[in-house]
Protein backbone atom coordinates (compact mmCIF):
# COMPACT_ATOMS: atom_id res chain seq x y z
CA UNK A 1 0.00 0.00 0.00
CA UNK A 2 1.21 3.02 -1.01
CA UNK A 3 1.97 5.43 1.60
CA UNK A 4 4.07 8.12 0.14
CA UNK A 5 2.98 12.00 -0.63
CA UNK A 6 6.46 12.44 -3.08
CA UNK A 7 6.31 14.95 -5.71
CA UNK A 8 6.06 12.12 -8.33
CA UNK A 9 3.32 10.57 -7.24
CA UNK A 10 1.09 14.18 -6.99
CA UNK A 11 2.32 14.97 -10.75
CA UNK A 12 0.97 11.10 -11.77
CA UNK A 13 -2.05 12.06 -9.89
CA UNK A 14 -3.24 15.10 -11.40
CA UNK A 15 -2.69 13.38 -14.85
CA UNK A 16 -4.20 10.15 -14.28
CA UNK A 17 -8.09 10.39 -12.89
CA UNK A 18 -10.41 11.45 -9.75
CA UNK A 19 -10.23 10.49 -6.00
CA UNK A 20 -12.49 8.31 -4.36
CA UNK A 21 -12.20 8.62 -0.01
CA UNK A 22 -14.10 6.17 2.03
CA UNK A 23 -15.06 6.92 5.09
CA UNK A 24 -15.57 3.78 6.74
CA UNK A 25 -17.47 2.71 9.08
CA UNK A 26 -18.83 -0.56 10.81
CA UNK A 27 -22.31 0.03 9.32
CA UNK A 28 -21.79 2.75 6.80
CA UNK A 29 -19.06 3.60 4.29
CA UNK A 30 -19.32 7.74 3.40
CA UNK A 31 -18.12 8.12 -0.11
CA UNK A 32 -16.41 11.51 -1.55
CA UNK A 33 -15.38 12.27 -5.20
CA UNK A 34 -13.06 14.35 -6.71
CA UNK A 35 -13.70 16.12 -10.30
CA UNK A 36 -10.88 15.29 -12.91
CA UNK A 37 -8.45 18.38 -11.61
CA UNK A 38 -8.35 17.15 -7.96
CA UNK A 39 -9.69 20.50 -6.87
CA UNK A 40 -13.13 19.74 -5.53
CA UNK A 41 -14.10 17.21 -3.93
CA UNK A 42 -18.51 16.35 -4.01
CA UNK A 43 -20.28 13.87 -1.71
CA UNK A 44 -21.71 10.66 -2.98
CA UNK A 45 -24.36 8.45 -1.38
CA UNK A 46 -23.34 6.86 1.62
CA UNK A 47 -23.28 2.87 0.91
CA UNK A 48 -24.78 0.86 3.81
CA UNK A 49 -22.54 -2.09 4.15
CA UNK A 50 -23.33 -5.79 3.37
CA UNK A 51 -20.48 -7.84 3.32
CA UNK A 52 -16.92 -7.77 2.24
CA UNK A 53 -17.62 -8.88 -0.91
CA UNK A 54 -21.02 -6.59 -1.87
CA UNK A 55 -18.73 -3.74 -0.36
CA UNK A 56 -16.23 -4.24 -3.06
CA UNK A 57 -18.37 -5.03 -5.55
CA UNK A 58 -19.77 -1.25 -4.61
CA UNK A 59 -16.50 0.39 -4.51
CA UNK A 60 -15.25 -1.16 -7.70
CA UNK A 61 -18.44 -0.11 -9.38
CA UNK A 62 -17.71 3.44 -8.32
CA UNK A 63 -14.09 2.85 -9.37
CA UNK A 64 -15.25 2.36 -12.75
CA UNK A 65 -18.04 4.70 -13.08
CA UNK A 66 -15.69 7.99 -12.13
CA UNK A 67 -12.83 6.75 -13.33
CA UNK A 68 -10.70 6.94 -9.96
CA UNK A 69 -6.80 6.50 -10.33
CA UNK A 70 -6.52 6.59 -6.37
CA UNK A 71 -8.54 5.77 -3.53
CA UNK A 72 -8.24 7.47 0.03
CA UNK A 73 -9.22 5.94 2.74
CA UNK A 74 -9.53 7.43 6.36
CA UNK A 75 -7.59 6.46 9.11
CA UNK A 76 -8.90 6.85 12.28
CA UNK A 77 -5.82 7.51 14.60
CA UNK A 78 -6.15 8.17 17.97
CA UNK A 79 -5.65 11.91 19.23
CA UNK A 80 -1.80 10.76 20.42
CA UNK A 81 -0.93 9.73 16.70
CA UNK A 82 -1.22 6.05 17.75
CA UNK A 83 -3.33 3.45 15.70
CA UNK A 84 -5.78 1.43 17.10
CA UNK A 85 -7.88 -1.07 16.29
CA UNK A 86 -10.62 0.59 14.18
CA UNK A 87 -6.93 1.63 12.21
CA UNK A 88 -5.52 -1.68 11.79
CA UNK A 89 -9.34 -2.60 10.60
CA UNK A 90 -9.33 0.20 8.01
CA UNK A 91 -6.05 -0.79 7.07
CA UNK A 92 -7.18 -4.37 5.98
CA UNK A 93 -9.76 -2.83 4.17
CA UNK A 94 -7.85 -1.24 2.50
CA UNK A 95 -5.16 -3.38 1.47
CA UNK A 96 -7.92 -5.64 0.66
CA UNK A 97 -8.79 -3.14 -1.88
CA UNK A 98 -5.72 -2.48 -3.35
CA UNK A 99 -5.39 -6.15 -4.16
CA UNK A 100 -9.00 -6.97 -5.39
CA UNK A 101 -9.56 -3.42 -7.65
CA UNK A 102 -6.03 -3.49 -8.60
CA UNK A 103 -5.94 0.97 -7.90
CA UNK A 104 -3.36 2.71 -5.49
CA UNK A 105 -4.64 2.92 -1.86
CA UNK A 106 -3.42 5.58 0.78
CA UNK A 107 -4.27 5.65 4.13
CA UNK A 108 -4.96 9.26 5.15
CA UNK A 109 -5.40 10.65 8.95
CA UNK A 110 -8.74 11.45 8.91
CA UNK A 111 -8.42 12.44 12.63
CA UNK A 112 -11.79 14.49 14.26
CA UNK A 113 -13.57 15.19 10.83
CA UNK A 114 -16.33 13.38 12.03
CA UNK A 115 -16.18 16.00 14.88
CA UNK A 116 -16.42 18.94 12.06
CA UNK A 117 -19.05 17.03 10.05
CA UNK A 118 -21.20 17.05 13.38
CA UNK A 119 -20.31 20.60 13.70
CA UNK A 120 -20.95 22.00 10.19
CA UNK A 121 -24.49 19.82 10.57
CA UNK A 122 -25.11 21.19 13.87
CA UNK A 123 -24.69 25.10 12.22
CA UNK A 124 -26.79 24.25 9.08
CA UNK A 125 -29.62 23.09 11.67
CA UNK A 126 -29.59 19.15 10.19
CA UNK A 127 -32.16 17.46 12.53
CA UNK A 128 -30.72 14.54 14.55
CA UNK A 129 -32.58 11.88 12.88
CA UNK A 130 -31.30 13.05 9.33
CA UNK A 131 -27.68 13.35 10.59
CA UNK A 132 -26.72 9.69 10.73
CA UNK A 133 -28.06 9.62 7.11
CA UNK A 134 -25.48 11.99 6.36
CA UNK A 135 -22.48 12.47 8.52
CA UNK A 136 -20.43 10.14 7.11
CA UNK A 137 -20.91 11.74 3.40
CA UNK A 138 -20.01 15.27 4.78
CA UNK A 139 -16.86 13.39 7.08
CA UNK A 140 -15.51 11.54 3.40
CA UNK A 141 -15.89 15.38 1.67
CA UNK A 142 -13.81 17.00 4.46
CA UNK A 143 -11.19 14.21 4.66
CA UNK A 144 -11.04 14.10 0.52
CA UNK A 145 -10.54 17.77 0.87
CA UNK A 146 -7.91 17.69 3.29
CA UNK A 147 -6.23 15.21 1.08
CA UNK A 148 -6.83 17.61 -1.97
CA UNK A 149 -5.24 20.70 -0.46
CA UNK A 150 -2.19 18.55 1.15
CA UNK A 151 -1.79 18.06 -2.46
CA UNK A 152 -2.03 20.93 -4.23
CA UNK A 153 0.29 22.27 -5.98
CA UNK A 154 1.36 25.95 -4.48
CA UNK A 155 0.95 29.15 -7.14
CA UNK A 156 4.06 30.46 -8.29
CA UNK A 157 4.30 33.94 -6.15
CA UNK A 158 3.29 35.89 -9.18
CA UNK A 159 0.45 34.50 -9.68
CA UNK A 160 -0.51 34.11 -6.00
CA UNK A 161 -0.99 37.93 -5.67
CA UNK A 162 -3.76 38.02 -8.73
CA UNK A 163 -5.84 36.10 -6.07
Amino acid sequence: MSLTNDDSSRARQREKGRVLAIDLGTRRIGLAISDPLGLIAQGLPTYERKNKRGDLGRLNSLVREYGVSLIVVGNPVNMNGTEGMQSAKAREFASELEQQLDIEVRMWDERLTSVEANRILDESGVNRNKRAEIVDRVAAVLLLENFLDSHRTPLPPDLENER
